[in-house]
């Protein structure tokens, strides 16, 4: 009997079949990887497309299939809310970490995602074109590290669940699951899937039935039904005639899945591009924005997505509307819901204590223990964690340790690589797996952290900017050229009018974060003077940042010896507030020009506030007035003494004595002179030429006659002060003897 032959290797188009198969049978989702020449990837991939036939087959990047979806990278977002069964995604046409996680995420279970890429070993001297991204001007794509994709590569191999395959090797690694086909969701109500999706469902509903100022926060990664539950428990609440109910989110495509699911269940509703309308009853979307610059009545609103909305907005909207739920992911795409906790529930607490939290643990779009899930956390650093806070327990400026690691050092360690982004995802909301990708690969940036022991205790994130010629110097003080990647440079030439700024080197501080167990010990302040020394030591003539504006921060950098500079004309999308630039000169150079640029700020500030920022905050007005009144030189003539007298101790014109009263209003504003309630009526009246009953409502005032004889007694006692050559008395002689 001859011997049995030794069956045939299985052909690469068999063993994904196989995979396949296992997918669907365990609900969990497979990365295959096809890494070589990108004609060979891309022949494989239109091959498995046709063997495997997925309906909603979805292809990202260049040379898809003509019978397929496909998109590029920043259509990425627009895919949220919707399904995949297979995704193609080709790394030739650029690695967008941020795309690649977001729609991962659109997988469901039993699907398959395949990564079309160079040979993994060399993948990091790639021409990437997501390059370009990461780039500034100055530095040559050549210039990129490549250390973000020499991490991803080293991940990919070393994951059993990752399937790799090559020309000269169909499959370098199969992992076969041995766990058992899980139990398909349940029904848990008619439409509810799991028993977190009723949970939150009825939770919602209760928002709008129980008390009122008891906000509800459901939070949850991707694939657990957070949006669907809003939109059921929206359905529902829709049937009881009358309802107005409000959704925001960041972008109207974030709300698409609650929107779809309120539609489904509602088949006799009508609808257009904002709205679903049933028997009276209303579900409507409105920007974040819009909603607290034209406040509506609602029973209800929905905030989707709320951890990549700004939270000074959130906090509009939690003042404004007496009964919401926010819901947000916890390891997002668009931002990271640990930030959104950090700072939001902790004004939560303050504002509304009785507001409840409520978690979504069990995925509903795949099985537990997906391999897909916990791969592309590792991938893109979602799940990273600052250090514990045991583990910084007896931290001080005392015990910390500075260290400057170069990103090849981050790569080299991933426990610091871990805590160091973690720190920074707390430090900004809108912090996504870009960002990890720049950390490591950025040509111009720098790192700088606090050390106690072997945990991160403090993390700086550095921009070199500046250094041009005098010639592209005048073109972006003119506005015909905005260089990528230099936003101090840049702006103090084309917005403060400072000419010289490009031609000099600076150092930006783009994120600096202390771990919150050890903040207010003194260890903010440290880290800002070693970036300082830093600068010193690397030839820099000026150091600086730029940031939401609040007056805690402002206070902070001006401890630490920086200054205003300039102040965004319009609201920022990241923060929500206008931003504010501070620097501190280091050189001879530096000076001269943070001198010039303070000065040309004290100059324009007034007018700016009486015209685009007539809007911005009293207090944070009153706070850059301040700061800014040391530079400017205010005199009052002998009339000016005169007309404001006349109308604050006799019966002048408001409008009669303008001139003078703007500039005595200055002067007490910039020395600190007057009491919270008058500054704020001086700023907002005065400076930024807001309307008298404005003012008034502002100021718990009944009208503009009580608010204009506020104003007049304020300006007296600035008068009391200021006037040394006592020209007033004159006028209170004629006040104190009137001709009858």
């Amino acid at each position: 009997m001859s011997p049995e032959k030794n069956p045939s290797p299985k052909t690469l188009k068999e063993q994904v079949i196989e995979v396949q198969q296992e997918a669907l049978a365990l609900r969990h989702r497979r990365l295959l990887v096809f890494s070589g020449e990108r004609v060979w990837c891309h022949t494989e991939a239109h091959a498995l497309i046709e063997t495997l036939n997925v309906a909603d087959t979805l292809w990202v990047g260049q040379g898809g299939p003509d019978a397929i979806d496909t998109l590029v990278n920043k259509q990425a977002l627009e895919r949220l809310g919707r399904e995949t069964g297979l995704l193609i995604y080709d790394a030739f046409s650029g690695f967008d970490p941020d795309a690649f996680g977001a729609l991962s995420g659109t997988l469901r279970g039993g699907g398959l995602l395949l990564l079309l890429a160079p040979p993994l070993d060399s993948w990091h001297d790639f021409d990437d074109p997501e390059h370009e991204r990461i780039a500034v001007a100055g530095y040559a794509s050549s210039s990129i590290r490549g250390n973000f994709l020499r991490r991803l590569s080293a991940i990919l191999q070393s994951d059993r669940s990752v399937m790799i395959a090559t020309a000269d090797q169909p499959i370098a690694s199969v992992h076969r699951s041995r766990q058992p086909a899980p139990a398909s969701v349940s029904n848990c109500s008619d439409v509810c899937r799991t028993a977190d999706q009723q949970q939150a469902v009825e939770a919602i509903l209760h928002v709008v039935k129980g008390h009122r100022r008891r906000p509800l926060v459901l939070s949850s990664d991707r694939g657990r039904g957070k949006s669907s539950a809003l939109g059921i428990a929206a359905a529902q609440l829709m049937l009881e005639a009358g309802r107005e109910i409000l959704v925001t989110a960041p972008r109207k495509a974030a709300a698409d899945s609650l929107f779809q699911q309120a539609s489904r269940l509602l088949p006799e509703a009508t609808s257009d591009a904002n709205s679903l309308t049933l028997n009276g009853s209303v579900l409507r979307y409105s920007a974040p924005d819009h909603l607290l610059a034209n406040p509506q009545a609602a029973d209800l609103l929905l905030v989707d997505e709320a951890a990549a909305i700004p939270t000074p907005l959130l906090e509009g909207l939690l003042k404004r509307y007496s009964r919401l739920v926010f819901a947000t992911t916890v390891h997002g795409y668009e931002g990271t819901g640990r930030g959104f906790s950090i700072r939001f529930k902790s004004h939560l607490d303050r504002e509304t204590p009785n507001w409840r939290e409520l978690q979504l643990k069990t995925p509903i779009r795949w099985a537990a223990n997906d391999p897909l899930e916990a791969l592309i956390f590792r991938l893109l650093a979602l799940d990273a964690n600052p250090a514990s806070d045991d583990q910084l327990s007896n931290a001080s400026d005392l015990s910390v340790t500075v260290e400057i690691p170069n990103s090849e050092q981050l790569l080299e360690n991933e426990a610091d690589l871990g805590q160091i982004f973690g720190l920074l995802i707390l430090a900004h909301y809108r912090t996504t797996p870009l960002d990890l990708r720049l950390l490591l690969d950025g040509p111009n940036l720098q790192t700088l952290v606090l050390r106690h022991g072997q945990a991160i205790a403090g993390v700086a994130l550095l921009a070199s900017e500046g250094s041009f010629d005098s010639a592209l110097s005048d073109q972006i003080w003119a506005g015909y050229r905005r260089p990528r990647g230099h936003l101090l440079a840049q702006s103090l030439a084309a917005h403060v009018g400072v000419k010289s700024a490009p031609l000099l080197k600076g150092l930006r501080i783009m994120r600096i974060a202390i771990h919150p167990a050890i903040q207010r010990r003194g260890l903010g302040s440290r880290l800002v003077n070693e970036i300082h020394r830093y600068a010193l030591n690397h030839g820099f003539d000026y150091v600086g940042t730029s940031f939401g504006a609040s007056e805690m921060l402002i206070d902070f950098w001006q401890h630490n010896g920086l200054d205003p500079v300039r102040l965004g004309l319009r609201t920022g999308a990241s923060s929500g507030g206008h931003s504010v630039m501070l620097i501190k000169a280091l050189t001879s150079v530096g000076k001269a020009m943070a001198d010039e640029a303070k000065m040309r700020f004290s100059q324009h500030l007034p007018g700016l506030l009486g015209d685009t920022l007539h809007d911005l905050p009293s207090q944070l007005a009153k706070k850059l007035l301040i700061s800014s009144h040391n530079r400017q030189q205010i005199c009052l003539t002998p009339q000016d003494w005169f007309d404001l007298a006349g109308y604050a101790f006799a019966r002048r014109g408001y409008e009669a004595s303008l001139p003078a009263i703007e500039k005595l209003s200055l002067i007490g504003l910039g020395n600190g002179e007057v009491s919270t309630t008058d500054a704020d009526l001086l700023i907002m009246r005065v400076v930024q030429k807001q309307g008298w009953q404005t003012c008034a409502s502002a100021c718990g005032l009944s009208g503009k006659r009580e608010t204009e004889a506020r104003l007049r007694k304020t300006l007296a006692k600035l008068i009391e002060i200021h006037d040394a050559e006592k020209n007033y008395l004159s006028v209170t002689n004629i006040t104190a003897n009137p001709v009858e």
